[in-house]
């Protein structure tokens, strides 16, 4: 492919490493790599020619994406290559533990004939979760319903009208799926709201003799908890492709009957390394030749002056989306985001993306950006509407955005103080200033005395400290929210304690970017 390329000339160069890397990459303007190489910052850093990487695969650990965005080099990985052979994998290690494959065998091989040991467990007429619902676990679904299964799905941002289109059971939660499931499969990446997903309460809910399995990321299933799941007979069995660490050679649950692990093979198939082969010229080509960019898990450099005008706005409709994915997150049907003031005859649709990253960003198993995020949103069923007034109303400028999941509205506001302090000025049409940034708690309540001060004694008992503090209301006596931001995250008993409060109808922690701290792509 790459010879039959007009206008591309290449070279092929392995093992490099240190100077000889740096040296190679300085004269070519585009790089193909799999996993081997390490393409570090100081082999990065002050390249001067080089426009695009392309990972052949999903994982981009292996390249230093914040020094490849300060260099001004895109970089692209293959997404779509390996979802097949990664599927196909997660269904065999969950017809290997229902069918006791790997122990069945070794038995043989010692010489013993147990057919009466290895007694089975069909999975036609089964449950099976799904958590993560993009394109490895859609995949995994489909195979699924081919196998006659039921399907459980938990996607924060699939919508219930497009999962009922593709036979998938959508619960607004991953713990309420698990009084139901016979098997329990994960296709998410591994962040602050997934570490753990499923731990020590998750084994006390799900369903006796379930078995799970992990083809995406280590971490994502607390490794103690599937161990005293297994002794205790709670879980039949526990099938592993991914490990908190790796290689991994050494874990307790290697060895225990019941389970059955890979060395991480999910997309070591022949089809799978030629896909993403060939997908990975296709994009290094069509970037070279045409500029056109896709799966782009940095984002190429923005004007200098555009940045610099929109870069605190920009940085309003990141947290506003960050905000926004933490008081509303599952469900989504739509956002609508209107823009007032001076900045609706800017580049709004960059203000947008900028939302979209922020809503999606940590929630799906692939990298989102400002080249992707719209593109993942209409993917989910989730509409996405803008509108510019330009009148400037309460504030020079200033952007809303309402969100829509099923009978439930929700809408936050934000503008911008001088060149770069954002502020929250409304949570469902209660106006307020406050600091959007941090730990912050949102707290709907009743407008009665002393209802501040109570949640401020709740937080006090249990040692967290509150560092800003705005209250809105529409009319006195009315309906209120109250907005903290805080020192330390509560624990889920201090959350519980404020929501049991007099008067309080909810309580939602969501964790922002500290003041002046900025994404990668807006830090440049």
């Amino acid at each position: 492919m790459l010879e039959a390329a007009p206008g591309i000339e290449y070279v092929v160069k392995t093992g490099l490493k240190g100077d000889d890397l740096r040296n190679a990459l300085t004269e070519h303007d585009g790089a193909i790599l799999r996993s081997g190489a390490k393409l570090t910052a100081d082999v990065l850093t002050g390249n001067r020619r080089l426009k695009a990487i392309v990972r052949a695969g999903v994982g981009t650990d292996n390249i230093d994406k914040p020094a490849a965005t300060r260099a001004g080099i895109v970089v692209m990985n293959t997404p779509a290559g390996n979802t097949l052979s990664t599927a196909e994998h997660a269904i065999a290690l969950m017809l290997a533990l229902s069918r006791n494959i790997a122990p069945a065998y070794q038995s043989l091989i010692e010489g013993r004939w147990d057919r009466g040991k290895f007694m089975g467990s069909q999975v036609a007429g089964k449950t099976l979760g799904v958590v993560g619902l993009g394109r490895i676990g859609l995949a995994v679904a489909a195979r699924a319903q081919g196998l006659e299964m039921r399907i459980l799905g938990y996607d924060p941002f699939m919508t219930q009208e497009r999962a009922k289109d593709l036979g998938i059971e959508l619960v607004t939660a991953v713990d309420q799926m698990l009084p139901s499931v016979d098997y329990l499969t994960v296709h998410t990446p591994l962040t602050d709201e997934t570490r753990n997903l499923f731990d020590m309460p998750q084994l006390e809910l799900i369903k006796p003799g379930a078995r799970l399995v992990n083809c995406a990321r280590g971490g994502i299933y607390n490794e103690q908890a599937l161990v005293a799941g297994l002794e205790s007979g709670k879980l039949a069995g526990v099938a592993l492709d991914v490990y908190g660490e790796e290689p991994c050679t050494d874990s307790p649950l290697f060895g225990m009957p019941g389970v059955v692990c890979t060395p991480h093979l999910g997309a070591s198939t022949e089809e799978a390394q030629t896909s993403v082969a060939i997908e990975a010229v296709e994009l290094l080509t069509a970037f070279l030749m045409t500029g056109a960019i896709r799966h782009a898990v940095n984002v190429t450099p923005l004007d200098p002056k555009t940045l610099e005008s929109l870069r605190g706005y920009l940085d309003v409709a990141y947290r506003l989306g960050r905000l926004a994915a933490g008081l509303q997150p599952s469900g989504l049907a739509s956002c609508q985001i209107l823009y007032r003031g001076e900045i609706a005859g800017r580049d709004t649709k960059l203000l947008t993306s900028a939302f979209s990253v922020g809503l999606l960003e940590g929630v799906l198993d692939e990298p989102v950006n400002l080249v992707n995020a719209e593109m993942m949103l209409h993917d989910r069923g989730i509409q996405l509407v803008e509108q510019c007034n330009s009148d400037m109303g309460a504030f020079r400028a200033s952007m809303a955005v309402e969100l829509v999941a099923g009978e439930t509205k929700r809408t936050v506001a934000g503008t911008l103080f001088g060149k770069e302090m954002p502020r929250l000025v409304a949570v469902d049409d209660q106006r307020l200033e406050a600091y959007l940034d941090g730990l912050m708690l949102v707290f709907h309540h009743r407008d009665r005395p002393g209802i501040i001060g109570a949640v401020g004694t709740t937080l006090g008992e249990h040692g967290v400290n509150i560092a800003q503090m705005a209250v809105g209301r529409s009319t006195p006596g009315g309906e209120a929210v109250g907005v903290l931001n805080l020192d330390g995250e509560p624990s889920a008993a201090a959350l519980a304690a404020v929501e049991a409060l007099e008067h309080v109808t909810s309580a939602t922690v969501v964790n922002l970017p500290k003041a002046g701290e900025l994404p990668a792509w807006l830090a440049g």
